[in-house]
Protein backbone atom coordinates (compact mmCIF):
# COMPACT_ATOMS: atom_id res chain seq x y z
CA UNK A 1 0.00 0.00 0.00
CA UNK A 2 1.50 3.32 -1.10
CA UNK A 3 0.69 6.30 0.71
CA UNK A 4 1.78 10.16 -0.16
CA UNK A 5 3.17 12.36 2.51
CA UNK A 6 -0.09 14.58 2.73
CA UNK A 7 -2.07 10.83 3.89
CA UNK A 8 0.87 9.78 6.10
CA UNK A 9 0.94 12.92 8.01
CA UNK A 10 -3.13 12.70 8.31
CA UNK A 11 -2.87 8.94 9.60
CA UNK A 12 0.27 10.36 12.20
CA UNK A 13 -2.22 13.24 13.10
CA UNK A 14 -5.28 10.96 13.82
CA UNK A 15 -2.68 8.26 15.48
CA UNK A 16 -1.21 10.36 17.99
CA UNK A 17 -4.09 9.85 20.99
CA UNK A 18 -3.78 6.27 20.18
CA UNK A 19 -2.87 3.74 22.67
CA UNK A 20 -0.84 0.58 21.47
CA UNK A 21 -3.47 -2.66 21.32
CA UNK A 22 -1.26 -5.00 19.55
CA UNK A 23 1.76 -6.14 21.46
CA UNK A 24 5.16 -8.16 20.53
CA UNK A 25 6.74 -9.92 23.51
CA UNK A 26 9.88 -11.34 23.74
CA UNK A 27 8.89 -14.40 20.82
CA UNK A 28 8.95 -11.60 18.26
CA UNK A 29 6.32 -11.52 15.12
CA UNK A 30 4.58 -14.83 15.90
CA UNK A 31 1.16 -16.17 14.20
CA UNK A 32 -1.05 -15.11 16.77
CA UNK A 33 0.35 -11.83 16.67
CA UNK A 34 -0.09 -11.13 13.23
CA UNK A 35 -3.52 -12.83 13.56
CA UNK A 36 -4.58 -10.13 16.54
CA UNK A 37 -3.21 -7.67 14.35
CA UNK A 38 -5.90 -8.71 11.33
CA UNK A 39 -8.30 -8.97 13.39
CA UNK A 40 -7.85 -5.44 15.21
CA UNK A 41 -7.37 -3.72 11.65
CA UNK A 42 -10.62 -3.83 9.95
CA UNK A 43 -12.25 -2.58 13.12
CA UNK A 44 -10.25 0.53 13.63
CA UNK A 45 -8.05 1.28 10.59
CA UNK A 46 -5.54 2.61 11.97
CA UNK A 47 -3.58 0.69 15.21
CA UNK A 48 -0.41 1.15 17.31
CA UNK A 49 1.61 -1.99 18.04
CA UNK A 50 4.31 -1.96 20.64
CA UNK A 51 7.15 -4.67 20.07
CA UNK A 52 9.31 -5.35 23.41
CA UNK A 53 11.81 -7.40 21.59
CA UNK A 54 15.74 -7.43 21.89
CA UNK A 55 17.50 -5.06 19.87
CA UNK A 56 17.22 -2.56 17.64
CA UNK A 57 17.47 -4.92 14.37
CA UNK A 58 15.16 -7.26 15.38
CA UNK A 59 12.15 -4.24 16.61
CA UNK A 60 12.79 -2.45 13.20
CA UNK A 61 12.48 -6.15 11.44
CA UNK A 62 9.56 -7.16 13.84
CA UNK A 63 7.70 -3.96 13.34
CA UNK A 64 7.91 -4.21 9.25
CA UNK A 65 7.53 -7.69 9.03
CA UNK A 66 4.12 -7.08 10.67
CA UNK A 67 3.16 -4.78 7.95
CA UNK A 68 3.74 -6.73 5.40
CA UNK A 69 2.07 -10.38 6.91
CA UNK A 70 -1.19 -7.66 7.39
CA UNK A 71 -1.31 -6.29 4.16
CA UNK A 72 -1.02 -3.21 6.12
CA UNK A 73 1.01 0.44 5.50
CA UNK A 74 3.53 1.00 8.74
CA UNK A 75 2.86 4.88 8.35
CA UNK A 76 5.07 5.45 11.30
CA UNK A 77 7.49 4.62 13.53
CA UNK A 78 8.73 5.91 16.85
CA UNK A 79 10.97 4.33 19.39
CA UNK A 80 9.31 0.39 20.16
CA UNK A 81 6.00 1.69 18.43
CA UNK A 82 4.47 1.32 15.12
CA UNK A 83 1.43 2.98 13.63
CA UNK A 84 -0.05 1.01 10.92
CA UNK A 85 -3.29 1.69 8.44
CA UNK A 86 -5.12 -0.67 6.37
CA UNK A 87 -8.55 0.49 4.85
CA UNK A 88 -11.70 -1.22 5.38
CA UNK A 89 -12.75 -3.40 1.84
CA UNK A 90 -16.43 -1.85 2.02
CA UNK A 91 -16.67 0.72 4.66
CA UNK A 92 -13.93 2.68 5.66
CA UNK A 93 -14.34 5.76 8.69
CA UNK A 94 -11.03 7.68 7.74
CA UNK A 95 -11.09 9.69 4.52
CA UNK A 96 -8.10 9.91 3.21
CA UNK A 97 -6.71 13.67 1.66
CA UNK A 98 -5.43 13.81 -1.97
Amino acid sequence: MDLNERQKKHLRRLGHALSPVVLLGNAGLTDAVAAEMDRALPDHELVKARARVGDREARDEALSGLAERTASALVQRIGNVGLYYRPHPTLSKIVLPD
